[in-house]
Formats: C-alpha cells, structure tokens, sequence
C-alpha cells in the first residue's frame, strides 16, 4: 500500500508529466518546489521529489532558479531519433496487427480531433490529440516495457514540438504523413504501418532539426541584441 507522501509525489509528477506532454510548460518557466507545493496546499517534500523524479528521467534540468524543461541541441535530436527508428517501425507493426476494434475506434475518433485542431489553428487541442493519439497506439503494443520507452523517447521533444506544429506548412505535413500511418492502422497491416512509420520519422527528425536550429539562432540574436544594448547604457 502506498504510503499518503507517495499518493502526493505520484499525483504531482502525473499533473506535471501531463503538462509537459501537452507543451503546457515554456521552456522560459521555471518550476519552483515551493510554488508547487503552494498550488496543492501540501509541504515542499513531495514536490520536490516529483520534481527530481522527472529531472531523472531525463524531463528536466536544475538550474540555479528552480527546474526547467529539458532543451534538446541538434545532437540531441538527432540521436534520439536514431533510437526511435530502432522501436517505432517495429512497435507500429505490433499495433496494427493487433490491433482491436475499441483501440481503432479510438485512434479514429482521435485522428478526426487532430485534423479538426489543425483546421481551426487551435494549437493546444492539437497538441493534446497528438498526445492522446500516440497513447492510443502504443495501447495495443503488447510489449508494456517497449511501449513505455517509446513514450517517454517521444515526450522529450515537447520543447520543440510545438514549434514544429506552430508552422502551417509542417503541420500540414506532419498530418499528411500520420493519415498514412492511420491508414495503415485501419487496414491491420503491420509490414504498411512499419514503413510509413519510418519514413515519418525521416520527416519529423528534418522538421524538428530546422525548427531547433531556427530557435538557436533567435536566441543568439537576441543575447547579441541584448549585449549591444549593454555596451550603449554603460
């Protein structure tokens, strides 16, 4: 039986795992234990552990003024998706060939919200349909432990993510390519479903990259801006 602190560190860490798969956490924001622990009316401990639970998992990084979502460098990215391309292929094989109705279903329902969001630029509703979608699928990967892997592998990218899907062009693309990966679903191929999920690895790795890129060089004109306005006050 888990002890009432666990109830408390297990709620917390699910309230905000479910933040960061959402995108609901900027990667300016700053997590404070004690702030946290101030939202839920309990003491410091139970964030706190929360909180170093989700940095050992690879979420978050400490800093000086709390903790803060991971950002992924280039390399990063890249070799992420390397490893992705290792278990997804494979894993969306298992799904569509064991796929049950209530899973189908589900994934269409979930794939008409997706297209809906996108159509209506709502970008919240489309990060939680791409979330409840990819949850969906691994639903009927028999392999738990494969299944959880790959989650978490996917909720690393949450800080880029929604830059990719802030764009027309690449949302339009990224839907494009998971109607295949749906098509196939439907059709219980698994040799279909492992290619296209392939090949859609290709193209997000490509989106998050230029994306990630793009965002570093922001930042580096920003701090450039910000040292020339320094040198002209002193």
């Amino acid at each position: 039986m888990l002890k009432p602190v666990d109830n408390l560190v297990d709620g917390i860490y699910a309230d905000l795992r479910l933040k960061l798969q959402r995108s609901a956490i900027a990667p300016s924001e700053r997590l404070v234990d004690t702030d946290i622990a101030a939202r839920h009316g309990i003491s410091r401990m139970p964030a706190r552990e929360a909180l170093l639970r989700l940095v050992a998992e690879g979420y978050l990084v400490g800093t000086t003024r709390g903790f803060a979502v991971r950002e992924l460098s280039p390399a990063d990215i890249s070799g992420l998706f390397e490893v992705r391309r290792q278990l997804e292929p494979r894993a969306a094989a298992s799904a569509a060939r064991d796929l049950t109705p209530e899973v189908a279903g589900k994934l269409s329902e979930l794939f008409a919200l997706i297209e809906k969001a996108l159509a209506e630029g709502d970008l919240p509703a489309l990060l939680a349909a791409n979330v409840d979608y990819r949850n969906a699928w691994l639903e009927a990967v028999r392999n738990p432990h494969m299944a959880a892997t790959i989650a978490r592998f996917i909720d690393y990218f949450q800080s880029v993510r929604i830059g990719t899907f802030a764009d027309p062009a690449t949302a339009a693309t990224y839907i494009s390519s998971l109607s295949r990966i749906q098509s196939a679903f439907m059709a219980r191929d698994p040799l279909m479903a492992q290619d296209r999920m392939m090949l859609f690895l290709f193209a997000a790795e490509e989106a998050f990259l230029s994306v990630r890129h793009r965002q570093l060089q922001e930042a580096e004109r920003q701090a450039l801006s910000g040292r020339r306005r320094s040198r002209r006050t002193k």
